[in-house]
């Protein structure tokens, strides 16, 4: 097992990471607030894990909420089904919310922790690669709105996070893809041996290799605790996390939740940062095809849904978290391995890579 540390002084917290996790009750335990427990699970993750989780609880007073699964039940509606639940419960401030399962789980079950009885305790669980290497870390949780994705949200930090690699063995295929688009933005932003190594390992990763999976996840949150370590509520270089985020939250919310998957439309929009970048002069040809190849090999698109054209990707990526005093902002690379955050780019450019992206 490896364990890290998120340092954020009084609320720093551990990652674990490692195969066998979930039958381990003493990391499961090690950070709870008082006696009563509230496991917040899907549909889908439910029949797999839950028992197991609860087993490493016996002796508490525990409940489990079962949500439906799927980016388009992330809304404000179904966290209203956990206020229930613990309400229903009589849990009080004392209680701590348990995400069992992927990015989706882990925002809800967090904004819910964050907002009930103005906070309680939680810990992540997550059992999606791109939960594991990126939602679950850095205490981000919320909904999406029809308008915009993430819009309703805040900053509230677990108490520990558990990441039992074996929970990969029963994730398909294009989930497993969709999680590796975040490990190659690591690689992309500020690590580029990192990136180097993933040209290397990306086929091991996609086979599922326990060595290569447990490695390319712990190099993944190191890099992610240190930037929340830095930035925790994102005032500056934890917006460098959101690379390709802008144009993949435009691609999500106008294609109608869920219809792409969140790793999906990031990896799309990683090239197209990409290619903004180039155009602006910042990297070169070879280092765009560079990117494009290793995101094709990790089984992810390259080119958005040609049902949103330049106008409606440009109006949809105005409504953006990054947008400033009417100013949108972008994560783009001077070089693989250094991202910047700016609003300095000609709109005509902008304009060049949403046309030619198809």
């Amino acid at each position: 097992m490896t364990t890290l540390t998120v340092d954020l002084g009084a609320r720093s917290y551990p990652i674990h990471i490692g195969s066998g996790l979930l039958d381990r009750s003493e990391l499961l335990r090690e950070r709870l607030s008082g006696q009563s427990l509230m496991i917040v699970t899907n549909t889908t993750v439910a029949p797999l894990y839950l028992e197991r989780v609860q087993a490493a609880f016996e002796g508490l007073r525990q409940a489990a909420v079962v949500l439906p699964d799927g980016e388009e039940y992330k809304t404000l509606d179904t966290v209203n089904r956990i206020y229930t639940a613990l309400l229903e419960q009589r849990f009080d401030r004392r209680t701590t919310l348990l995400a069992l399962g992927g990015g989706v789980i882990g925002d809800m079950t967090g904004f819910a922790a964050a907002t009930y009885q103005r906070g309680v305790a939680f810990v992540q669980v997550p059992t999606t690669l791109l939960s594991q290497v990126d939602s679950s870390v850095g205490g981000k949780t919320g909904v999406n709105h029809p308008l915009g994705k993430n819009m309703i949200g805040a900053f509230h930090q677990p108490r520990s996070v558990i990441i039992d690699i074996d929970t990969l063995n029963t994730l398909p295929d294009r989930e497993l893809s969709a999680g590796l688009a975040e490990v190659i933005k690591y690689g992309l932003l500020g690590d580029a041996p990192f990136f180097d190594w993933l040209e290397e390992h990306i086929d091991a990763l996609r086979a599922r290799d326990p060595a290569a999976l447990e490695y390319a996840i712990a190099r993944s949150c190191q890099d992610k605790a240190e930037v929340v370590a830095a930035d925790e509520t994102e005032q500056g270089r934890r917006a460098l996390l959101n690379l390709g985020h802008t144009f993949g939250h435009a691609i999500e919310t106008g294609l109608g939740y869920g219809k792409w998957l969140h790793g999906e439309a990031v990896g799309c929009g990683m090239v197209m940062a990409a290619d903004l970048s180039r155009r602006m002069g910042w990297i070169g040809d070879e280092d765009v095809q560079r990117i494009r190849n290793l995101i094709e090999r990790a089984g992810l698109p390259t080119t958005p849904p040609p049902e949103l054209d330049p106008a409606r990707m440009r109006e949809l990526m105005s409504v953006d978290k990054k947008v400033v005093e009417g100013q949108l902002r972008l994560v783009l690379l001077r070089e693989i391995g250094h991202a910047v955050v700016t609003g300095e780019f000609p709109r005509n450019l902008l304009d060049e890579t949403l046309e030619h992206a198809a």
